[in-house]
């Protein structure tokens, strides 16, 4: 009983690194699914750990999403349940601004973020 929870405490985690990703690249659950030619609640069921990611198919998501292979495991070992603190917040910054409809604040938020960052 014990690996079955550590499974899917690592299918969760890395769903959580797959829709990190996703999100940070703009691209919606269908166009990804497209990307790698599956449907859309196939990557539904990939980021909310319901179903594992098999290795290849891993591998064709960290491709299409640029995004080194180890980055989907980093911190895995820390909290298999949680992504870091850090990571949470960045999602939630993301998922906000995602949602500002007025491309005038959204510039200046970008503008503010880019400062902040000494960019």
């Amino acid at each position: 009983m014990g690996r079955a929870r550590s499974t899917t405490a690592a299918n969760q985690f890395i769903g959580t690194r797959i829709r990190e990703r996703r999100i940070v690249h703009g691209l919606s659950l269908a166009k990804l699914a497209e990307m790698i030619g599956v449907t859309y609640q196939q990557i539904n069921k990939y980021e909310h750990g319901i179903n594992g990611v098999s290795a290849g198919r891993l591998y064709e998501i960290a491709h299409e999403l640029s995004t080194p292979l180890q980055y989907f495991f980093e911190g895995l070992e820390q909290d298999e349940r949680q992504p870091p603190p850090r990571q949470r917040m960045l999602l939630d910054v993301m998922r906000n601004f995602g949602e500002v409809q007025n491309e005038k604040h959204l510039e200046a938020a970008a503008e503010l973020t880019r400062a902040l960052a000494g960019r």
